[in-house]
């Protein structure tokens, strides 16, 4: 039986990449899994953390959910500690919606960090350098859409053009090695779990 999960999200890029991102975890559980996720709903970072604003973008998800359906909230950390906003931007999802199954991912600077974490398996693709490696410490990189630019054959890094073609293909495994997207995993697979469970 399919599951259905509304995601709330900031950039254009993430609009498309978040439904594939979540799909290729869902995969990993159960390659028969079938995950229905309606147009995102886009709200910029700065507006969702005002009083308010997160409520009416979860309100709006829980329409496209649906009764049964869960909601995803995912964006950018930028310089903000995950430890502390994801929760406290959980509590705000939950309360205004408690009767469906929500979580909430704050990638540790930016999303684009993940993929540093996996670099390696993103070599050759999108005009990145094919000895392409990742940085020590990927999620402490301020930047990491430049980072992508600067090892790009065309100097450019695009999340509209370029996010969901690379959220495709790169390996999550490595990427859990960045503890954002390792809890990111982890609230996916978890969200499935309950929404399955229903």
């Amino acid at each position: 039986m399919p599951v259905r999960i509304a995601c709330v999200v900031e950039g254009h890029g993430e609009m498309e990449s978040v439904p594939i991102l979540i799909r290729r975890i869902a995969a990993t559980l159960d390659v028969a899994l079938t995950v229905q996720i309606p147009h995102p709903v886009r709200i910029t970072k700065s507006k969702l953390l005002k009083p308010g604003e997160l409520e009416r973008a979860v309100q709006f998800a829980a329409l496209r959910a649906g009764a049964g359906g869960g909601i995803l909230v995912i964006l950018d950390g930028d310089d903000d500690c995950p430890a502390q906003l994801g929760p406290a931007l959980l509590a705000r999802t939950r309360a205004a919606r408690r009767d469906l199954a929500s979580a909430v991912v704050i990638a540790n600077r930016e999303f684009e960090s993940w993929f540093l974490a996996a670099a390696r398996s993103l070599a050759g693709h999108k005009g990145l350098r094919h000895d392409l490696a990742s940085p020590n410490e990927p999620e402490g990189i301020r930047g990491a859409k430049q980072w992508l630019a600067d090892r790009s054959s065309t100097n450019a890094y695009s999340p509209t053009a370029d996010q969901a073609s690379l959220t495709a293909v790169f390996d999550l495994e490595a990427a859990r090695l960045a503890p954002s997207f390792d809890k990111c995993y982890r609230e996916v697979t978890s969200l499935l779990a309950r929404l399955r469970a229903r």
